[in-house]
């Protein structure tokens, strides 16, 4: 299997119900600032023909009989009342004509209440959720429009959720702050019993725009500035291999780690489970509050809008000649440097948003972290070897453990 661009692969769909809006300001947020896209930017809650359409329409893109993946990002989501999610699920029955429908959805978690714990357990909610480690960590970028910490509010709604058996798993920004400790990082989400952990580097430029934006698009160079909170690539190697050191000692099959599952498929020459290491890209498109729909949620940025929902079909802007070639320039692009490099296989030059760097030779459009990436990729290669090769013999790859304990 590879990640290719293909009618046949499905065309996922990140939907924004409350498009930018949210009651937090964390300061490294990359989706805040589209706000600005926006005439009325406070007023950017999904009207209700939007949601009906998108519904609709995004199971129709789907064969009768397969498994149809709503997911349900933002800004904030949790700022829709319990009604709106209520209204999701009337109308994905009434248009599931045998599919099997199932939701995720991704929040900061201070809004979650019983009644929401209770609603998401009900119905096979799976929540992912923002949190950056113990409170000091967390509280230094993730604060309220106040500039008060979130990380109480947070651990509340991780209580509520634990509570109610809601299945859960955490979103956490690798930054300058959170990558000085990997241990300390990581040790963290397993005292609080967290399995399931994406640990994800946070790179952003500033680049002030007229219309109030000021991160730059990853097609912008100019004068653009890296932001003080992004992670370096240095450090950011140093994360992932301090990280790696410990779980493939004592935690492989009991703690998943997403860039070590994505490496490994790497490895195996299968699809990974996080398109920024896939070949090509351009099937996870990004829907706003009102029906706009762009070619990534990290994308959205006006040369990047497929056009409207409510206007042409869903269908019709996902089949578009831009979002295929866009899904293609991940790998048609590629600098010189990445195409002979050892590990291209494994990240396939990671997201293209991260690519503003030179390259050894001076080429432009080479991925900023990939300095990191190629250390760890070396380190973590032997025991990616002896899990490929357990794998391949219908063993288990957690046998890899006590192969590296004695390895030393």
């Amino acid at each position: 299997m590879d990640a290719h661009f293909s009618p046949t692969l499905p065309v996922y769909v990140m939907a924004k119900p409350a498009g930018a809006l949210c009651n937090l300001r964390c300061d490294y947020c990359y989706y805040l600032e589209k706000r600005h896209l926006y005439r009325q930017p406070q007023k950017t809650m999904m009207p209700g023909d939007v949601l009906e359409t998108y519904i609709r329409d995004y199971i129709a893109l789907h064969a009768e009989g397969t498994q149809v993946e709503f997911v349900w990002h933002g800004g904030e989501p949790l700022l829709q009342p319990l009604s709106f999610f209520m209204n999701v699920l009337r109308l994905q029955k009434k248009y599931a004509g045998g599919r099997q429908i199932i939701n995720a959805l991704q929040t900061n978690g201070t809004l979650i209440t019983p009644e929401l714990a209770h609603f998401f357990h009900e119905h096979n909610f799976l929540i992912g959720l923002s949190i950056d480690g113990p409170q000091e960590l967390h509280d230094r970028y993730r604060r309220s429009r106040s500039g008060r910490g979130s990380w109480q509010q947070v651990m509340q709604g991780i209580g509520l959720l634990n509570r109610y058996g809601v299945e859960w798993n955490a979103m956490a920004v690798v930054n300058d702050a959170t990558a000085a400790d990997p241990l300390g990082f990581y040790h963290f989400f397993k005292e609080i019993g967290c399995r399931y952990i994406q640990f994800t580097p946070v790179v952003e430029r500033l680049l002030p725009h007229a219309d109030g934006r000021s991160l730059a698009s990853p097609i912008e160079y100019g004068q653009a500035e890296l932001a003080p909170f992004s992670v370096t690539p240095e450090a950011w190697g140093e994360f992932l291999c301090t990280l790696f050191d410990e779980w493939v000692v004592s935690d492989v099959g009991e703690y998943f780690i997403q860039i070590f599952d994505a490496t490994l498929a790497g490895w195996m020459g299968v699809l990974p489970p996080v398109c920024s290491m896939a070949r090509t890209c351009g099937h996870a498109t990004a829907l706003e509050h009102n029906g706009d729909l762009y070619v990534c949620d990290h994308y959205v940025f006006p040369e990047f809008k497929l056009g409207n929902i409510m206007e042409r079909p869903l269908a019709e802007l996902t089949r578009q000649q831009s979002l295929k070639d866009f899904g293609a320039n991940k790998e048609r692009l590629l600098t010189r440097q990445c195409r002979e490099c050892e590990y291209l296989f494994a990240c396939h030059g990671e997201c293209p948003r991260n690519r503003f760097a030179l390259s050894a030779d001076g080429e432009p459009g080479h991925n900023y972290l990939c300095a990191g990436y190629r250390r760890f990729f070396k380190h973590a290669a032997p025991y990616m070897d002896f899990m490929k090769r357990k794998l391949m013999h219908g063993e288990a790859p957690a046998d890899v453990m006590e192969w590296a304990r004695k390895r030393g």
